[in-house]
């Protein structure tokens, strides 16, 4: 979402970084670049102009103009008060009180509420609550079929609500349900329009009365701009709503949305959406945002996304694997669906400080995310067997599977070569004393897939080139043998 705002800051930057010392002049130049970026990225003109007040009152103190680094500190004020633009630090839900704790998600139709809705019970179903969801929107008999369908697939009870009902009544009926069922959050998914009005701010209203809720969540599409704004503003009017659920972040929007919630309402983002599955929501962290505009990476998000993916004990038993060389297909297989649940490869780069510059070059070349699907499609096609045991298949048995998962044989036996190869790898790791993939949870999955294997393709497993490395010295060694021949039999002569 911030791609094209990173791009423009990072060029300023590289102004200020190349100018030995930093004056008013190339100051207030640099700024009014900055400035250009954060209107482009559909910024409030007000926010844009506090914001650049700011950092221009801190860049001409003396901690910049005397210091060795300027360029460095004036990129250090700009990520501080991007910070403090943000909101400082990530709100958590105030979730204290009665029992259930109520949560109730407005917005206009079409911002995401309903998914929103499932999002946020399955985050809270991992923080070990229980949930209870809640279909409010009555005028849309679809939405109330849909969250009660996303909460049979979380495993989670949903008031049993219809069109012929009253919103208010719906709510305050689910309550006592919820507490009879032994629920400690209540989420209601409430209705929207297509602009606000003042009949649906009266439903709202009254809902808010008869409930009293701890959480009143604005749900906002982010891909809205500076209109997600303006209805953020009517919003905590009429409901003074407790903070925001940014969605489609994962989208092309310019992000002026996120950066000028927090100073046109003074309400947190508390959440985003960072694409449509049930798991993409994401605890909103000023900090972490920051860096990722910067290009500074977001390596605790990162890690958190790892925790909650691999754990010790998988991981641990997956060590063992390796070191025994049991490590087989089915295994594989996991480790790479856990991988892609942490999001895109490319979305992965964007989190590791300094990957940003390197996904710049490397932008010509095809991600392998249509790969990974071919790999996972390759190895459901063959048997338990097979899986656990890839040395019996045979070349009949290779033409089947390509059959059944819609690839070539060449990508078969192109997964197979690599995954012995990995094998290989990881067994010489092990028993030399090094450190493991395994132990770095997920990482073992990524060698062996195609599109990936360009870097690994041919690597010996004590790290020479089998096609390069490998093959020189076996050249070497005949020719060797070649001329000691040569001499033996010029002496015999």
């Amino acid at each position: 979402m911030f791609d094209s705002l990173s791009e423009r800051l990072e060029s300023v930057f590289k102004k200020f970084k190349g100018q030995g010392r930093l004056d008013e002049n190339n100051i207030q130049d640099g700024l009014r670049e900055v400035r250009l970026a954060l209107l482009e990225a559909d910024v409030n003109y007000k926010v844009v102009k506090d914001f650049v007040a700011k950092v221009q009152e801190r860049a001409l103190g003396q901690e910049v103009l005397s210091s060795l680094t300027p360029g460095q500190q004036v990129i250090k004020i700009v990520h501080e008060e991007l910070v403090s633009l943000l909101g400082d630090e990530h709100e958590s839900l105030q979730l204290k009180g009665s029992s259930p704790a109520i949560i109730m998600l407005v917005g206009l139709q079409g911002s995401g509420k309903t998914t929103t809705a499932a999002k946020l019970a399955s985050y809270l179903k991992q923080q070990n609550k229980k949930p209870y969801l809640v279909p409010a929107d009555i005028y849309r008999p679809a939405a109330i079929d849909q969250l009660q369908k996303l909460a049979t697939d979380l495993d989670l009870p949903a008031y049993e609500s219809s069109s012929q009902m009253n919103p208010v009544e719906i709510c305050d009926s689910a309550i006592k349900q919820a507490r009879e069922q032994g629920s400690d959050v209540l989420i209601l998914d409430t209705a929207g329009r297509l602009h606000v009005d003042e009949a649906l701010m009266q439903e709202l209203s009254e809902i808010k009365r008869v409930c009293t809720p701890q959480e009143i969540l604005l749900v906002a599409d982010s891909m809205t701009g500076q209109d997600a704004v303006n209805v953020a503003e009517k919003f905590n009017q009429d409901l003074d709503m407790s903070g925001v659920v940014l969605t489609k972040l994962e989208g092309d929007a310019r992000g002026g949305a996120a950066l000028s919630i927090r100073s046109i309402t003074g309400k947190p983002v508390k959440f985003v959406g960072v694409g449509e599955k049930i798991e993409d929501l994401e605890a909103f962290h000023p900090d972490r945002v920051a860096s990722r505009i910067l290009g500074m990476g977001d390596v605790l998000t990162l890690i958190e996304k790892a925790q909650q993916e691999f754990d010790e004990q998988e991981s641990a038993s997956l060590e063992n694997k390796l070191q025994k060389a049991e490590f087989d297909l089915e295994d594989f297989r996991t480790q790479m669906r856990k991988i892609r649940k942490l999001g895109s490869i490319e979305s992965l780069m964007k989190m590791v400080p300094g990957m940003g510059k390197v996904k710049d070059q490397l932008k010509d070349v095809q991600m392998p995310e249509k790969e990974l699907s071919k790999v996972e499609a390759a190895i459901n096609s063959m048997t338990y067997k097979e899986r656990h045991n890839p040395s019996i298949i045979n070349n009949s048995r290779k033409e089947r599977i390509a059959q059944g998962s819609g690839t070539a044989v060449s990508d078969v036996n192109q997964l197979l070569k690599n995954f012995t190869q990995m094998q290989k790898m990881m067994k010489k790791m092990s028993q030399g004393g090094g450190k493991s993939a395994a132990s770095m949870p997920g990482m073992g999955s990524m060698t062996g897939i195609p599109g990936l294997e360009a870097g690994m393709e041919g690597m010996d497993p004590g790290g020479g080139k089998t096609g390069g490395g490998t093959k020189k010295k076996k050249d070497e060694r005949k020719k060797k043998k070649v001329q000691q021949k040569n001499t033996k039999k010029k002496k015999k002569k």
